[in-house]
C-alpha cells in the first residue's frame, strides 16, 4: 500500500523512502516512550517488543533473499552487521558522548547519576536492572557461541538451524514468563492507551520495513559502485540498524542507559540466532572464516559488556572508546582486507 501511493504521486527514488523510513521510526520511538508511561518495562522494551519491531527487517530480508534467488551470504552478512553495529558502535559512540551510567558505583556517583536517569535513582531497581542486562547479554553471549560452534564445519545444515531456533524459542519463553510475573507481582494492567500504541508501533514498523523493501530492491539493481547488489549484505545490514541508532542516541541523550542497553542487545537476539536459524531451516548454508571472525568479536563484545556492567555498572567513555576502535576492525577485516 505505501509503494502504491507513493508511484501515484511519482515520488519513487531512494531518498523518498530513505525519508520515510525515518520518520517512521521517529514515530515509533516517540510511542515506545508513551508505552513506558502506560506499564510496560523498560527491559521488557528492550527484549520483547522492540527487538521484533527493529529486527522485522532482517527477518523480511531472510524471505526476500531466499525467495529472489539471492545468496545465503547477503543474509549472514545482514545478521553479522547488525548485530556487530549494535554492539560496539551504537553502545560504544553513547558512552563516549555521555557515559552509559546503570548502577552508579558508591554514594556520590549515586547522587549524581540519580539526576540524570530515573534508572539509578533508589531502592534496588538499578541493581534489578543490571541483572536483567546481565542475563540478556548472557544469552546473546551463548547465542553467538552456539552459532559458532554449529559452524565449525563450515556449513549450517537444516537441523543447526532447529537447534537455533529452539534456543531463540526457549529464552522468548522465558521473557514472556518473567514480564508476566513482574506485571502479576505488582498487580498492574495495561489500559485503552496501551494498546493503541501498540497497534501504532506495529504500523510504524511496517511503514519502516516496507520502505526498506523498497530500498533493498533498488540496491539489488544497482550493477557498479559501492552501492550495489555486491554490498548487499553490508549495505541492508546499516539500514536495518538505523532504528536501533535513533534509540541510542536519543535514550543515551534521556540518560536511559538501561534502554540504550536492553533496546541494542534485544535487538542482536532477533538476527543470531533467530534469522539464521531460519534461513538454515530454509536452505543449508555455507559459512566461511570471515563470518566465524565476526562470531568471535561478538562473543568477545558481548563478555566485555556483561563484566563492566558488573564491576562498573555501566560503559565508561574509555570502554566506549574501545568498542567504537573493534568496530573499525570490523570494517576493515570485511571490506578492506
Amino acid at each position: 500500500m505505501l509503494i502504491e501511493l507513493t508511484d501515484a504521486f511519482g515520488l519513487t527514488d531512494p531518498l523518498t523512502f530513505l525519508t520515510l523510513f525515518v520518520g517512521a521510526s521517529l514515530l515509533m520511538l516517540w510511542r515506545l516512550e508513551a508505552m513506558l508511561k502506560h506499564g510496560l518495562e523498560s527491559t521488557a522494551l528492550g527484549t520483547l517488543l522492540m527487538p521484533f519491531c527493529s529486527g522485522l527487517g532482517n527477518l523480511l530480508f531472510v524471505f526476500i533473499a531466499t525467495q529472489r534467488g539471492g545468496a545465503a551470504q547477503d543474509v549472514l552478512t545482514n545478521c553479522l552487521v547488525n548485530n556487530a553495529t549494535n554492539l560496539t558502535l551504537l553502545l560504544g559512540l553513547p558512552a563516549l558522548c555521555w557515559t552509559l551510567v546503570v548502577v552508579a558505583a558508591g554514594r556520590a556517583g549515586t547522587k549524581s547519576a540519580g539526576k540524570k536517569s530515573g534508572a539509578t535513582a533508589g531502592g534496588t531497581a538499578p541493581q534489578i536492572t543490571r541483572l536483567s542486562l546481565i542475563l540478556t547479554l548472557t544469552a546473546g553471549l551463548f547465542f553467538a557461541g552456539a552459532t559458532w560452534l554449529l559452524g565449525r564445519d563450515g556449513v549450517l545444515s537444516r537441523t543447526d538451524g532447529l537447534v537455533l531456533i529452539g534456543l531463540f524459542g526457549f529464552w522468548l519463553c522465558f521473557q514472556v514468563y518473567d514480564v508476566m510475573k513482574h506485571n502479576l507481582a505488582r498487580r498492574t494492567s495495561f489500559g485503552f492507551r496501551f494498546y493503541v500504541d501498540v497497534a501504532l508501533v506495529l504500523a510504524c514498523a511496517w511503514s519502516v520495513y516496507e520502505s526498506l523493501d523498497w530500498l533493498v530492491a533498488w540496491i539489488t539493481q544497482q550493477k557498479g559502485g559501492f552501492v550495489s547488489a555486491a554490498n548487499l549484505g553490508w549495505l541492508s545490514g546499516w539500514l536495518m540498524v538505523l532504528p536501533n541508532a535513533l534509540l541510542a542516541f536519543y535514550w543515551g541523550w534521556k540518560r536511559r542507559a538501561e534502554v540504550v542497553y536492553s533496546s541494542q542487545v534485544g535487538d542482536g537476539h532477533i538476527c543470531i540466532p533467530f534469522c539464521i536459524g531460519l534461513l538454515a531451516l530454509l536452505q543449508p548454508v555455507k559459512v566461511g572464516a570471515g563470518f566465524q571472525d565476526g562470531l568471535l568479536l561478538l562473543i568477545g563484545a558481548a563478555g566485555l559488556h556483561a563484566l563492566l556492567l558488573l564491576t562498573a555498572g555501566g560503559l565508561p567513555r574509555w570502554a566506549g572508546a574501545i568498542f567504537v576502535a573493534a568496530y573499525g576492525w570490523f570494517l576493515w577485516d570485511g571490506l578492506l582486507a
